[in-house]
Formats: structure tokens, sequence, C-alpha cells
């Protein structure tokens, strides 16, 4: 909203199926002006404020940000969209990765079938998957791969699961590479793969973004909301406690104001 009456466009960016804290929050005491309301409340009127000043609102997930010089490329589940700045507001969940599976990303490991599919074909590959996103991407993979594994990371609607895909009911449960490929470990085995896509509802920070300074699993900023990368900001609970939605809104009106100023200066 402050973005919009400094003149500026604004995309907001979001999973469809938003699963924060607030939203389910059954009763709110301590914002200002609104006493008693629940967090879905606050939300629906926070988003319909914002639509009505010509915010945008887009529903993905966003799994890579790409500097450019100057701006940047989000990927947002297939699509690429481009931004002069980018305010991340992500909140405090983080998901829980398998063991090894950080060492492995961009080594077998990938959470883009579109952008790095095409480097499996003919050979075996799985998907591990928390969302029916994951499930959808599983046609292009069959199209490409010579086999697909399926595994449910937890249970979710997989109904544009392709019916060339192997569905697995087992939990993985670690990873790591051998001669032979990536070992994936679960409760009642393993397999080998040459490689392992990944679909969550979230991405981990440092993955989202290579090079941002993250402490205790919070976004470094100084208190114009700027992070260590230029033209990048960050606000709310992924900048640290308190996890309050009062002290997340003011960070947001801060961010907002310091683009500004940020895209005054590059012209």
């Amino acid at each position: 909203m402050t973005a919009r009456m400094r003149g500026l466009s604004a995309v907001v960016i979001a999973p469809r199926d938003d699963a924060s804290l607030l939203r389910s929050a059954k009763r709110i005491d301590n914002y200002p002006g609104m006493p008693q309301v629940s967090g879905n409340e606050l939300l629906e009127r926070f988003c319909q404020q914002g639509l009505s000043l010509g915010v945008e609102e887009r529903f993905g997930l966003v799994r890579s940000i790409m500097p450019m010089n100057p701006g940047f490329m989000l990927l947002v589940e297939n699509e690429v969209i481009e931004a002069k700045t980018v305010v991340l507001a992500m909140g405090a969940g983080k998901p829980a990765l398998l063991p090894g599976e950080e060492e492995l990303v961009g080594r077998g490991v990938s959470y883009c079938a579109t952008c790095d599919g095409m480097f499996y074909r003919d050979k075996k590959v799985a998907m591990l998957s928390a969302t029916e996103q994951g499930a959808e991407e599983t046609g292009f993979l069959c199209s490409v791969a010579n086999s697909v594994d399926y595994f449910p990371l937890k249970k979710h609607r997989a109904e544009g699961l392709s019916s060339k895909a192997n569905p697995i009911e087992e939990k993985p449960l670690s990873m790591k590479k051998t001669d032979e490929g990536i070992l994936l470990t679960t409760d009642y085995g393993s397999h080998v793969y040459d490689g392992i896509f990944i679909y969550r509802s979230a991405v981990a920070l440092d993955m989202l973004l290579p090079g941002l300074e993250i402490q205790g699993g919070a976004i470094v900023v100084d208190r114009k909301m700027q992070t260590n990368i230029p033209g990048v900001f960050a606000a709310g609970d992924c900048t640290g406690k308190p996890l309050q939605i009062g002290k997340a809104v003011g960070e947001g009106n801060v961010a907002a104001l310091t683009c500004a100023e940020y895209l005054a200066k590059i012209g």
C-alpha cells in the first residue's frame, strides 16, 4: 500500500493455499484499532485494501531469485517475472530439509522440473512432493525421463499425477551421492536415481537467493530493512523476533519507503 502511494507498481506473490500462522489465529487483541479480530479477517482486510489501491496479486511459489544488472528475475512456479526491487516477507516458516539435500542442490537435486528436467532425458528420476504442483510436474518429467518415481512428502491432492509415474508410498529420510547415483533412503529401504526433484510449499532462504546473509535462521537487515544484497529488502517475521503483526507491518512500511528511495537513486 505504501509502495502504491509512492507511485510504484507492486506485485504480491504468495502460494494460493496460505498456511501462515496469522491466518490460523482465532483472535488477535493487540493490533491497534482492530481489537478481537481473527487473523483471517485481518488478512482479508489487508488484501482488499491493497487491491483497491492497485496492488497486483499473483499466486505461486517463488522458487528462485536471480540478480540481473539491473533488477532481478524471479522464477514463480514455471514463469519468470522481472522486478527492479524485491521485498522478502515470507514469515518465519522454513522447510525442513532432508539430510544430504542441501549438499546436492545443483548436483542432482533440483526444485524446478521445467528448468532442469531436460538434463535427465532417458534417465531415472524421483519426484519428492508435498504439493499438487509437484504431481502436475511429473507429466513433463515423464515425457523426458526413462522412469519417474513419485514420493509424497505429506498428504496432498495428486490429481495431476501422470499415469506414467510410479507412486511409491515410502517416507524419504535422507540422500547422498554415490558412484551409482543419488541414493535415496526411505523408511522401507533405498533407491538410486540419476536426479531428484523436490516440491514443497516453501523454499529455504539460502537456496531462494544465494549470497543472502542469514543469522540464526533470520535475514540480516539494517534499520532501513536493507539486506546485504542491493535492491533486496526484508520485513516481518523472516527478519527475526518479536514475531508480531504490528512489528511486521511497520517493517513492511519502512521497506517500501526504502525501496522508493533506492529506485529514485538508480533512476
